[in-house]
């Protein structure tokens, strides 16, 4: 099994997965599968190259993680022609540096001997920890994933000709943004679906604000910077997902759409092709989505909370047991908690010293982000069910012929 949330993971990926990896006739058929993947509409259902039984126990976090380096992988394999993954672990590190060089000073000097794979973990890991607000993290991430895969077509361009790919990130979000206010404002009747929409973008953008775009016609965005079908479909999805309301597209909205394909110079099918693929997805999978469940995102936080602690106490039972059993007076009034409420001091000496003993597992570090404290009460609840088990299934020796 592969612990995503454990170092070690991005080798045993490799080490599993070698012979099981998808060949992709040219880019546009590697496009079409990100697509149908989820990965391009922010909410990843499935890999073309993992079963399910091993991604079923995985966060979201974990998942986007994971299809974030197997995408970057994919893109590589395509333009290098090669399945390197020692030269492309350089090359995704190498990439991210010049995308993001300041971000990345600060992961290098506090890891300057880490092995280059355990380095891009800690890039990945960065990556998709764009909100400090654990709640806001956890509620916003269709959308913030919908834009991650900027980072695959830049990096993409980056193995194509080497240029530095700040511009070229800076270009495409300005670009996305430019069509998703385009979009929005071609809508006749806005819901509160739009609105949200136009918060989700903003937060999750690092070059532009949708506030500051100006541009009032497809005319003026400047699709001409773009060149391959890959980009150009992406541009085009990303219109649907702007203007998908419901399932509902006004007629002003087809007529952008059109429009649009026109300006990218994509097939005459191609809009109708992107309403539909987006509109079958939403369907399929809207209950899963977080996005969709904004009417009480404060509930689908526990929700998701209380699957990801699961998860985080089962991989790390040994060392919690371990900690707990040097903690005597933490274990008794954890046991009194359970048939009585305790009272402020006994509440605060808990989570005191259930932070330090967090501090000790990497793996339970999530505790001590802003917000993770609120996790503490699901952590207690699930510490009278700790059995033994391995700490790092990463470390497991597996036949990987």
């Amino acid at each position: 099994m592969i612990n995503p949330s454990a170092s070690g993971w991005i080798d045993k990926f490799f080490a599993t997965q070698k012979n099981h990896l998808p060949e992709y006739e040219n880019s546009h058929a590697f496009y079409r599968a990100i697509r149908d993947s989820g990965f391009i509409y922010g909410h990843i259902v499935s890999f073309d190259n993992i079963d399910q039984k091993e991604t079923k126990s995985w966060t979201t976090e974990e998942i986007t993680k994971v299809a974030l380096m197997d995408t970057l992988y994919g893109v590589y394999r395509l333009i290098s022609k090669t399945s390197d993954t020692a030269a492309f672990i350089n090359s995704a590190i190498a990439y991210y540096k010049e995308a993001q060089p300041e971000g990345f000073a600060l992961l290098k000097k506090v890891l300057p001997t880490a092995p280059p794979a355990h380095e891009l973990e800690n890039i990945l890991d960065d990556r998709i920890r764009t909100n400090n607000n654990i709640i806001s993290r956890n509620f916003s991430h269709i959308l913030t994933n919908a834009l991650m895969f900027m980072d695959v077509l830049a990096f993409r361009q980056y193995l194509l000709d080497g240029d530095r790919p700040q511009k070229y990130l800076k270009k495409l979000e300005e670009t996305v943004m430019t069509i998703v206010s385009l979009a929005l404002n071609s809508k006749q009747d806005k819901t509160q679906y739009d609105d949200l929409l136009i918060r989700l973008f903003e937060s999750s953008v690092r070059y532009t604000k949708l506030s500051n775009i100006n541009t009032d016609s497809l005319e003026e965005a400047g699709f001409d910077y773009f060149e391959s079908k890959s980009e150009k479909n992406y541009l085009l999805d990303m219109a649907a997902m702007a203007i998908w309301s419901d399932g509902r597209a006004q007629q002003s909205e087809i007529e952008f759409m059109y429009r649009l394909n026109d300006r990218l110079g994509l097939r005459e099918d191609a809009p109708a092709e992107s309403i539909a693929s987006y509109d079958v997805f939403i369907k399929l999978n809207k209950k899963h989505i977080p996005f969709f469940n904004y009417s009480n995102p404060v509930k689908h936080f526990y929700d998701h909370a209380a699957q990801s602690v699961t998860n985080l106490i089962i991989r790390n039972k040994n060392r919690l047991i371990k900690e707990l059993s040097n903690n005597g007076e933490l274990m008794l009034l954890i046991t009194h908690s359970t048939h009585r409420s305790l009272n402020d001091k006994e509440k605060k000496k808990v989570k005191k010293q259930l932070l330090e003993i967090c501090k000790t597992v990497p793996s339970l570090t999530i505790f001590l982000l802003p917000g993770g404290s609120l996790l503490l009460p699901l952590l207690i609840k699930f510490i009278p069910q700790l059995l033994p088990s391995v700490l790092n299934e990463n470390l497991d020796k597996e036949d990987t012929a």
